[in-house]
């Protein structure tokens, strides 16, 4: 008795993958660069606390993006919505990358920030359900449970890779952390911007 993976276990998995990449990406950012750029208080806890705030606001967006697009998966399609959900994410992350500093812009950067977040959080959020409502409903009755548990394998490589990504991350916005001059906020803010596209 062989278990076969259907295509769209494949397809939802990889998708999930770079649902994933992108979420757990800015973690890393959040961490490392993100305080410089959009925190610039004169204490770096408060601006690194700041910074994993917003990671914070996409897991708590999460819930709502499956509920939400659980819901217009229902009545569109599950594949037309997966769709939208990687379209939500890529355009999140692109616009996060190129968002201006604060100090170009002052408090509008951290406010866009936050908004942007909890798009990618509604998106991961629907993208994760659904794909394994898809690949369930996709797959042989016998092998139901296999194809539905594959999309969390996406979730993990996402997650790893991303992880492993961060390594190639702006060295010198590391090392400017505890500087919080203007100038290391504008060098931070165009290498954040080459590093997320």
């Amino acid at each position: 008795m062989t278990l076969r993976l259907s295509r769209a276990t494949i397809a939802s998995t990889v998708g999930t993958a770079l649902e994933w990449y992108d979420f757990s990406l800015y973690g890393t950012a959040a961490a490392l660069v993100l305080p410089l750029v959009f925190f610039p208080s004169g204490d770096p806890v408060a601006a690194t606390l700041s910074s994993l705030a917003t990671f914070a606001v996409g897991f708590f967006a999460r819930p709502v993006g499956g509920i939400v697009i659980g819901v217009l998966g229902d009545r569109v399609g599950r594949r037309t919505m997966l769709f939208v959900t990687l379209l939500l994410m890529a355009a999140a992350s692109t616009l996060i990358g190129l968002l201006p500093s604060y100090a170009a812009i002052g408090p509008a950067a951290p406010i866009m920030l936050v908004a942007l977040r909890v798009v990618q959080g509604l998106g991961a959020g629907g993208e994760y359900a659904g794909a394994m409502l898809m690949s369930a409903e996709h797959a042989e009755t016998r092998a139901r449970g296999l194809n539905a548990s594959a999309p969390t394998l996406g979730n993990a490589v996402g997650s790893l890779v991303a992880t492993g990504s961060s390594s190639s991350s702006p060295r010198s916005c590391r090392t400017k952390l505890s500087s919080r001059t203007a100038g290391a906020s504008r060098s931070c803010s165009a290498s954040w911007s080459a590093w997320a596209a």
